[in-house]
């Protein structure tokens, strides 16, 4: 009979995983439906303008204090250091996810002593023996390695999600300052209101004690005087909550004398920054949260092609070398080795490797509906911003205009009463629909700025694919 050679054996072994890699299923592709499709251009009611978004957008506000505002948030924000902690932790896993392709080298040590009954008397021995261990599985079907390509995904979807983070405390910062600005505005206008009514409270009453005018007429003016008085207390704590939110978002617990004081610029003399340039096919790789979802299902890719992997044979080799020294350290010590492969190929487990399979299937196709997900969202959050950008500015040209109205109505009015061809409430109705509308002015003022804002924040606030090392190169999620 003829005895089989080692070559023979090892070819045998390369046969047999061979025809076992045949038998290892192919996962399916991403559903179909997760394909986001992308259109030619914005709808005509929102057009894109025409200038360059900047990595600092926010200092075409033109206040030097907001531009200090946001710095401190960016360097100090809870969520900014959360967010870089994550990195670190995902830079740590691919290290480690990178060392399992790597031999493993180990030092051993062992010592025994015993004492036992011979057919000469008793007997004592000791045994030492330092070693050696080294190992290694070689990545045949590249199971490690796409293991290590997953964790390199989630550290870029991890450097994305930072940017991601950053670029909403920025913008969030610029809302939260602007609406301080715009509640201190307002506050100023109600506590000039008061001024106003104060002094037209007692020019009512003077005339009431020389019987010019009724006592309904006084009434009516106290109760409008204590309604701007009422404003004024509701405005203020309004201030005063702004200002909390914002030394959250700065990361500090404090108050900030510089903010809670009378600003030195009012909310009109920050400038509305232009209309960015935009196209719906540059959206993918100006996003970092689309940025980030690309990576996630790229690393969900990688993880399902490892899993497949795990249907096929596992070669490790191994080696140790040591001495073994018996009795005394003086002996001189016997050298030991051996060298050794294995190769594990799965045959039965229950169904074990198929359900996880499926499981990192069903994974894959959540990481590319989330892509989609993320697409759609970024382009309903373009769209919004630029029709926004429209109709904000329509609105607060016809409130602008009906303010310039209404302040010539207050003075045809005062003149009518003064002239006794009408009434002292003629004059506080059109007191109060001006007051009314310069604190609209102010309001749309606001959300013209908050807008504009939302707008660059959804453009992606001057971030690019590349800054992540080429994580943001977003594409339509395909099969394996």
């Amino acid at each position: 009979m003829r005895r089989s050679t080692p070559a023979t054996a090892t070819l045998a072994a390369v046969l047999a995983a061979a025809l076992l890699s045949a038998c290892a299923p192919l996962p399916p592709a991403a559903p179909d439906n997760a394909r986001p499709q992308l259109p030619a251009q914005w709808s005509t009611a929102a057009e894109a303008g025409t200038a360059p978004i900047a990595a600092q957008w926010w200092q075409q506000l033109g206040d030097t204090q907001l531009d200090a505002l946001v710095q401190l948030a960016l360097a100090n924000n809870t969520d900014v250091l959360t967010a870089a902690a994550r990195v670190q932790e995902a830079q740590a896993n691919l290290a480690a996810t990178d060392a399992a392709r790597s031999p493993q080298l180990n030092a051993t040590l062992g010592a025994q002593a015993g004492r036992s009954l011979t057919v000469l008397g008793p007997s004592q021995s000791r045994n030492v023996q330092p070693g050696l261990q080294a190992s290694w599985e070689l990545d045949l079907w590249g199971r490690l390695s796409q293991q290590s390509q997953a964790a390199a995904a989630r550290l870029q979807a991890s450097q994305a999600d930072r940017a991601a983070v950053q670029l909403t405390v920025a913008a969030t910062t610029v809302q939260t300052y602007v609406g301080l600005r715009a509640l201190q505005q307002q506050l100023a206008i109600s506590q000039a209101t008061v001024a106003s009514r104060e002094k037209a409270l007692q020019l009512a009453q003077d005339q009431q004690r020389v019987g010019y005018i009724s006592q309904l007429q006084v009434t009516q003016a106290q109760a409008e005087h204590e309604s701007v008085q009422q404003q004024v207390q509701q405005l203020q704590w309004q201030v005063d909550k702004q200002l909390a939110t914002l030394n959250l978002l700065l990361g500090q617990a404090g108050g900030n004398a510089a903010l809670a004081a009378a600003p030195t610029q009012r909310l009109q003399d920050l400038q509305l920054p232009a209309v960015p340039s935009s196209l719906p096919s540059q959206l993918l790789e100006r996003r970092p949260d689309i940025a980030r979802t690309a990576a996630l299902l790229a690393a969900s890719d990688h993880q399902l092609q490892a899993q497949r992997a795990a249907f096929l044979p596992q070669v490790n080799l191994s080696a140790s070398v040591g001495s073994l020294l018996v009795n005394s350290l003086n002996y001189n010590p016997l050298t030991v080795w051996s060298l050794g492969g294995s190769l594990l190929a799965p045959l039965f487990n229950g169904g074990r490797l198929q359900a996880q399979l499926d499981a990192a299937t069903a994974q894959r196709d959540q990481a590319a509906y989330a892509y989609r997900g993320a697409v759609l969202a970024a382009f309903a959050d373009v769209e919004s911003a630029l029709t926004g950008t429209q109709r904000l500015a329509q609105q607060t040209l016809h409130a602008t205009q009906r303010r310039d109205v209404l302040h010539q109505t207050l003075g045809y009015a005062h003149d009518r009463y003064e002239a006794g061809y009408a009434s002292y409430l003629e004059e506080l109705d059109a007191q109060r629909n001006l007051y009314a509308a310069e604190l609209e002015v102010v309001r749309l003022h606001q959300a013209e700025l908050d807008n504009r804002v939302q707008l660059y924040k959804a453009l992606g606030g001057g971030w690019q694919a590349d800054a992540v090392g080429g994580a943001g190169a977003a594409t339509p999620p395909s099969g394996p």
